[in-house]
């Protein structure tokens, strides 16, 4: 009897995780996170000053946010590096409200706080553009934008582009039932579900 030739079977590429620029070991980053928390409680004890929060914290701070802003519903905002900016900022703001004894998981904790420095920023550029256009809406555009050494195809599709621009201030004016917003409501599921590798890892 032949033996039949087993098919060459590709096998699954595994990313080497530690390897990858936004990886953060969690075991490591709860060490420091607990180093830093008893030098705090130290220097309150003592009366000096809060001491200075360390390279290795800050760096995984701005992993953690800087691989959530690459995920598929932050990675279009086109200010980005605001939200960086901001979970790195409220990251350092909280970060004595995190307690070892009651968590092990530093990595979840201050993913969330950075997700939802990320839904204020979202909200926050929204409102300005909202003022934006209903500034746009209550001047003369076609009198500012036309001049005379300007040839009339170039001003009739850029104002048509303004005048599309303008018909979003119609969007933001309806009351807020009637809307839809864009921001998402609930945590994506990666955030729920528990970090067995203690990683992140960029696709």
């Amino acid at each position: 009897m032949t033996e039949i030739p087993e098919k060459n079977v590709k096998k699954p590429f595994k990313k080497n995780k530690k390897n990858n620029i936004h990886y953060v070991d969690n075991s490591k980053f709860l060490e420091e996170i607990t180093k830093y928390r008893n030098s705090v409680l130290a220097a309150n004890e003592a009366g000096t000053l809060k001491p200075r929060v360390p390279n290795y914290i800050g760096e995984c701070f701005l992993k953690i946010a800087t691989h959530l802003a690459y995920k598929s519903n932050f990675i279009n905002y086109t200010y980005r590096e605001e939200m960086v900016s901001d979970g790195i900022e409220n990251c350092i703001t909280y970060i004595d409200n995190f307690n070892p004894e009651k968590s092990k998981n530093p990595f979840a904790y201050f993913t969330q706080i950075t997700y939802y420095a990320f839904l204020r920023r979202i909200a926050k550029e929204k409102r300005q553009q909202q003022t934006k256009y209903r500034y746009m809406r209550n001047i003369d555009v076609h009198d500012l934008i036309t001049q005379d050494h300007d040839t009339g195809d170039y001003g009739n599709e850029f104002i048509d582009y303004v005048k599309k621009q303008m018909d979003m201030i119609d969007d933001f004016d309806k009351p807020a039932s009637a809307k839809v917003s864009n921001i998402p409501k609930r945590r994506p599921k990666y955030l729920d579900q528990k970090i067995i590798d203690n990683s992140l890892d960029i696709e």
